[in-house]
């Protein structure tokens, strides 16, 4: 909310020197945020001129110019020679002469400078170039302003722009303070100012009169809420729509961040502005009949002021008359009705509309408005007919209108709910030791009524804060209004035996490995095709179930993914085309696993302003498909960059494969890996991946094609991982192995094996037959050629072998080396290669 402090200083007491980040910081102090300050951006000398000659010259480019003398004071000069190209001024006129020296909006310095044959010592200035408004037909008038000052007036100052204006953030709850009202209010909380509230007037003189009583007929009324409980109108007859709107008017609007529109509509925006209350006029006479207010048929149309047809929802509310729809109600005024350059009877209407429609119509036309912004937080029930008369008032005096005994009034009987204070509440909850007085002094300072009870007190909020409705609300306006800065800054204690869960652990300790390992981290978006979830989210590539949602970010990718791999594809192809080729990426998120024939989401939404029972949080939670979290990885390019005396060494399937095992460390689980087959990736560089028999998950190259149509230039290979399937089938308690102080023994074994046997399945054949004392086993080399029968292959195994208690001889390791082998050759026929 910007608030000219001119404006800010006719409800409060603003002391003399007091700045406008003076007046941010007593806004801070009582809990609302600054955003800026807000100057007409222009400097001096800008004087009041007047035009003693004025000689028209045709130019040879068909415009004409008017070379003017213009006398601007003794003390700025004297008489001055000007070229002006407007024409909507007289000798004699009194205007506004910018001086060299002077800089106006944008910035535009103004010399003295030649043009068309003359020096112009100066420029007549017209509204926009003041920051006034976008008239830019002719230059300022003062006498069509109302305005005479004697020549050489400052006319910075005459016009009001030497204002200056606050930009305070209001938060959602704090609707009154979307009003000049609002804000002095709540300066006079933060300084003790005094406060006078415009919306003090006697109620006898507030009556509209009658004859134009609106009809509210509300057959769908939003969670019993009637779309509008007061509708005040009054009758301005006799306006002139010509006359101008006084430049202090459009001062204030424009710091407040308006344009000026023409009188009729800058007066209905100015109370606004100043009360907090959304005001509309309509042109009396295109009216049709008497206003109904009520909610719109389906298949309704309406055109708004912007000009644009919208179709209308059964929850929009709407003013109408007997031709049809001529608003929609709290949000904007329709076109038929508007005030235009021929109006000259209004009809105001000031009324109090439901917040939860006005905001969902305001949501469902993405049709945001001053006037919606407002109702939607709520407005003071107690403001309308105050709105109504001052708009009235000003429509009289600034437009020439006559005040008329016509209007009408609807309205319900305001009401606010008491609420029970208990005596200690406010200080157990805030940890401040306030006392009762202050209590009470911050509670009357807000404006609630606040009677003593028998364990504390009853308090009835104001009418203009519907966002105080239980006891906890009135603690936080005690805090607020007596200095957030008196609560302590204490940290809490941490109950012993919380913090992260077994689980959350193991996902850290995941990531946190890969990280260190040399990968990055790069969460994408849950969000793909179903081409893309049938080829990585099942084995065959065969059609799998997909979720589909109702209304994508992305209508391109409108499915939740079964797979961690698109994404990262993605993003691999964006760094690639920006010259990153070397990655090594991964991801931990999310992926949505629906079963086939079950059918998922709800058209039930249940209402958001209760909480919803336990039996419909149960049918929420079973229309959610199950959802398990993953971990991906994707290595392309190389992973060790050509460099002086060495080559670039490509990224693989060992580098993939390494990634898994940093996995299965930082999880605490044993990872086996066997070939396989997956259609996405290439046939014969594919592994399934199993922890104690159960598959977790794949690792591979990708298929030529797969790459190529993710656009990546060369092979990639991939890991992806059932991250809470291998927590799960972790040990509750990691137990670190015993490190042996005797030296190790190793020894090699070659296999002749069928060629179709996994090495994964011969080398768990050796571990199993060798026993205790083997400590490691590793495939080294895979051979398949001259000296080798058709069909078989060479599988060479690294082992190394240890004892707890002694240092091991070679033939107790040959022993344990050969008992692996007859395990091998009688799971697989394997033989010691020659």
């Amino acid at each position: 909310m910007r608030v000219p402090l001119s404006w800010l200083r006719e409800y409060v007491d603003v002391a003399t020197g007091t700045t406008p980040e003076d007046v941010l910081a007593a806004m801070v102090s009582v809990g609302f945020e600054e955003e800026d300050v807000h100057r007409f951006d222009l400097q001096g000398p800008i004087v009041v001129g007047q035009v003693l000659s004025l000689e028209p010259e045709p130019q040879s480019n068909g415009k004409t110019i008017n070379w003017c003398q213009v006398d601007v004071g003794e003390a700025n000069g004297g008489v001055r020679g000007i070229v002006c190209g407007a024409h909507n001024f007289v000798v004699g006129d009194k205007v506004v002469v910018t001086l060299p020296g002077a800089v106006l909006p944008g910035p535009f310095p103004i010399a003295a400078r030649k043009t068309y044959g003359h020096v112009s010592d100066g420029m007549i200035a017209s509204a926009r170039e003041l920051g006034l408004g976008d008239e830019h037909n002719g230059i300022v008038v003062l006498s069509d302003l109302g305005l005479d000052a004697p020549v050489g007036t400052d006319a910075i100052a005459l016009l009001g722009l030497d204002d200056v204006a606050v930009d305070v953030n209001v938060t959602p709850d704090r609707g009154y303070a979307f009003s000049v009202r609002g804000i002095a209010r709540e300066y006079s909380h933060a300084t003790g100012a005094s406060f006078r509230d415009p919306a003090e007037r006697d109620f006898a003189e507030l009556q509209p009169g009658a004859g134009h009583t609106a009809v509210v007929d509300d057959s769908a009324p939003i969670r019993g809420a009637v779309g509008a409980s007061e509708f005040v109108t009054r009758v301005v007859r006799g306006v002139d729509p010509s006359r101008p709107t006084p430049p202090w008017m459009i001062a204030r609007l424009s710091l407040a961040g308006m344009r000026s529109l023409g009188v009729l509509i800058d007066i209905t925006n100015y109370v606004m502005l100043e009360l907090g209350q959304p005001l509309h006029g309509y042109d009396l006479d295109k009216l049709a009949g008497g206003i109904t207010v009520r909610r719109a048929t389906p298949g309704e149309k309406m055109t708004t002021l912007d000009g644009q047809e919208r179709k209308l929802h059964v929850e929009d509310l709407l003013i109408t008359d007997e031709s049809g729809p001529i608003g929609l109600a709290g949000v904007m005024g329709g076109g038929t009705t508007e005030m235009s350059d021929t109006t000259t009877n209004v009809l105001i209407e000031a009324a109090t509309f439901d917040p939860v429609t006005i905001a969902r119509t305001a949501r469902r036309h993405k049709l945001p408005s001053e006037a919606s912004k407002r109702f939607e937080r709520g407005v003071d029930p107690l403001v309308p007919f105050v709105a109504a008369r001052r708009a009235a008032d000003l429509m009289v005096e600034l437009a020439g209108g006559t005040l008329t005994e016509e209007g009408g009034a609807l309205f319900a009987e305001v009401t606010t709910c008491e609420i029970g204070l208990p005596r200690g509440f406010v200080q157990g909850l805030i940890g401040v030791d306030y006392t009762d007085a202050e209590i009470v002094e911050a509670l009357t300072m807000i404006g609630a009524e606040v009677d003593d009870a028998d364990h504390g007190w009853t308090v009835i909020p104001p009418t203009w804060r519907p966002d105080i409705t239980d006891k906890w609300s009135l603690a936080e306006e005690v805090a607020r209004i007596h200095g957030l800065d008196r609560i302590p800054s204490v940290l809490p204690t941490p109950p012993s035996g919380r913090g992260l869960t077994a689980h959350q652990q193991g996902r850290r300790r995941v990531a946190n490995a890969l990280a260190a390992a040399g990968l990055v981290e790069t969460p994408s978006f849950p969000f793909t095709t179903e081409a893309q979830n049938d080829l990585h989210g099942s084995a065959s590539g065969e059609h799998v179930p997909s979720i589909r949602l109702a209304n994508a970010l992305d209508g391109a990718a409108p499915f939740l993914r079964r797979s961690l791999i698109p994404g990262l594809l993605q993003i691999a192809h964006r760094n690639i085309s920006r010259g990153l080729t070397d990655l090594a990426l991964f991801e931990t998120g999310v992926v949505f696993l629906p079963e086939p024939g079950v059918a998922y989401g709800t058209d039930e939404v249940p209402p958001l302003g209760e909480r919803p029972s336990d039996e419909t949080l149960a049918q929420l939670n079973a229309s959610i498909p199950p959802q398990h979290r993953y971990v991906a990885a994707l290595f392309t390019g190389n992973v060790v960059s050509r460099q002086p005396g060495r080559a670039a060494e490509p990224s693989g399937l060992s580098e993939a494969l390494d990634a898994v095992g940093v996995i299965g460390e930082a999880a605490g689980v044993s990872i086996d890996v066997a070939q396989s087959q997956r259609a996405a990736l290439h046939p014969g560089r594919t592994g399934v991946v199993t922890v104690e028999g159960t598959e977790v998950g794949y690792v591979g190259e990708l298929h030529p094609d797969v790459a190529s149509a993710a656009d990546l230039p060369g092979r990639a290979t991939v890991v992806e991982l059932d991250l809470d399937g291998i927590l799960a089938l972790a040990a509750s308690k990691a137990v670190a192995p015993s490190l042996s102080t005797f030296p190790a023994a190793t020894q090699d074994v070659s296999l002749v094996v069928d060629a179709a046997v996994p090495a994964g399945d011969v080398r768990a054949a050796l571990r199993d037959g060798a026993g205790a004392l083997l400590e490691s086993v590793r495939l080294v080399d895979d051979y398949r050629g001259e000296g080798l029968a058709d069909g078989t292959k060479s599988l060479t195994f690294a082992l190394r072998f240890r004892a707890d208690d002694r240092t091991l001889t070679a033939a107790e390791a040959t022993e344990a080396k050969l008992a692996g082998v007859t395990v091998a050759a009688e799971r697989f026929g394997a033989a010691i290669r020659d």
